[in-house]
């Protein structure tokens, strides 16, 4: 069922059904344009002198009842703990899912508070009047920190999946095409040395897989960051979330021409999130001191969604200039995106100039 089907449906029966459901009726419902990737529809409701939601509408075959209500117990939980994540509302009957069959199509419905402020792109990038931009550099980590603490002392009732249930060697193999053999190679590498790491409490456990400033919003009037977008939320190493911390990073400096300043830059920015972070939980030197590792499986996480996508859209990520630059960085071990490499080119950010193939 594609997109455009399961709007249509929304408009012709689900949206008033879920409205009964939710005590919506006074609410206008918008639909929201979808990011890149994204797999559900999302919609803001919204009323005057009332707090807006949003509603997401899942409706692809991949995921289970299992996996929604386990995202959701976790953001419960988190909510409930004092971490600054957007709330799931129950609806009428008292549940944080709602399952809606239609015409043989099982719908996953769940409603959430939307998050105070905006996202820093819907303020072109511009921080808070009257702060430093250190400030929300530090609040990035603390934010982080605060959930990671959380997620070391979270029992799940309903358990999310954890990172090796997808990210191992027969999943490479099943799809990753066999011209790639050096890419095969050393994603099996990368996720053999993942697999040796140790693996307790204070490294492992429910992280967002997702933190980036598109999935959180910012109070300008204090600097809070509320985070939402739970959907890809698993069992994982606490240093992935850390390494989509420094990666979030490159943007405040992505254009600057000399490779020594863009280190400096870039080791500042996450020596002060890292504060952040340390000021609500904490996280050892040696698993710091493997950030390059992490910083490779966040791309391997990219490349595995390329081909995903490419394997349900038929498209072909081999002309994505974008693409081809994250592949050659893992075949040719250029550590940190390539960041401070001769690879790297100011001008076509985190894409592959003709020479560098």
């Amino acid at each position: 069922m594609t997109r455009s089907e399961v709007i249509n449906i929304c408009d012709e029966f689900l949206l008033s059904t879920i409205s009964k459901l939710y005590g919506l009726e006074e609410y206008r419902i918008g639909l929201i344009s979808p990011h890149e990737g994204g797999r559900n529809i999302v919609y803001i409701c919204e009323r005057e002198g009332s707090k807006s939601k949003i509603l997401r509408i899942s409706y692809l075959n991949d995921r289970h009842l299992e996996d929604y209500l386990s995202e959701l117990e976790y953001i419960k939980y988190l909510f409930n703990h004092g971490g600054s994540v957007s709330n799931v509302i129950s609806s009428l009957n008292g549940n944080i899912l709602e399952e809606i069959s239609y015409n043989d199509q099982m719908f996953f419905v769940s409603l959430f508070e939307k998050a105070k402020g905006k996202m820093l792109v819907e303020n072109n990038y511009m921080y808070r009047e009257g702060a430093e931009i250190t400030e929300y550099y530090y609040n990035c980590g603390k934010t982080l920190g605060k959930l990671h603490q959380l997620s070391k002392n979270y029992t799940p009732i309903h358990s999310r999946y954890n990172f090796f249930d997808k990210f191992n060697e027969h999943y490479i193999d099943e799809l990753i095409p066999d011209t790639l053999t050096l890419l095969k190679t050393k994603l099996k590498e990368l996720i053999k040395t993942l697999k040796n790491l140790s693996r307790n409490r204070d490294n492992f456990g429910m992280i967002h897989f997702d933190y980036n400033d598109g999935n959180y919003s910012i109070d300008f009037d204090n600097g809070q960051i509320t985070v939402y977008d739970f959907d890809n939320s698993c069992f994982s190493f606490y240093m992935f979330d850390l390494a989509s911390l420094w990666i979030n990073g490159v943007g405040w400096i992505q254009f600057e021409p000399d490779p020594i300043k863009r280190r400096k830059v870039m080791d500042d920015y996450f020596n002060i999130a890292l504060d952040g972070y340390r000021s609500e939980t904490e996280i050892a030197d040696h698993m710091l001191n493997k950030l390059p590792l992490f910083i490779n499986t966040a791309i391997m996480e990219n490349i595995v969604d390329t081909f995903e996508v490419m394997k349900n859209n038929e498209n072909d990520p081999m002309c994505d200039e974008a693409f081809m630059y994250l592949v050659k960085c893992l075949e040719d071990d250029i550590p940190y995106m390539g960041f401070f490499s001769d690879i790297y080119s100011c001008d076509a950010p985190f894409e592959l100039e003709e020479g560098n193939v």
